[in-house]
């Protein structure tokens, strides 16, 4: 089952390259073609219908001069901006645990009168 609250990752990766390429006033077909991918992948991309490949993801990122280091670190700060409030909990001390010395096996005292059976 999945959760539909948290967006996917190729929804994201989509909407910062669509980004980049609207801060630069550049069109799909001008990005498309210095990546080598047509202009319907590349908005099927953009779109976040499509999970482009990593040399995909390379060449557009070329093509827009974004490090595609850069690119990920946009996506991941914003799939964090998507995550569900986590439950916070109090610390809790630790747990120091009993460590008891441990006892050799005694034999129980010798009484007079016992016998000792030896075995050859």
């Amino acid at each position: 089952m999945t959760d539909r609250s948290r967006p996917l990752l190729r929804t994201l990766v989509g909407r910062v390259l669509r980004r980049h390429r609207l801060e630069q006033e550049r069109t799909l077909a001008e990005v498309a073609r210095d990546a080598a991918v047509s202009v319907q992948y590349l908005s099927e991309v953009e779109r976040g219908r499509k999970e482009p490949s990593s040399e995909i993801l390379a060449a557009v990122c070329d093509a827009l001069g974004v490090e595609l280091s850069d690119l990920l670190a946009e996506v991941g700060r914003e799939l964090v901006e998507h995550r569900a409030p986590v439950l916070r909990l109090r610390p809790v001390a630790p747990v120091t645990p009993v460590v008891r010395p441990m006892r050799r096996p005694t034999t129980p005292p010798h009484r007079s009168g016992d016998v000792m059976l030896l075995a050859a």
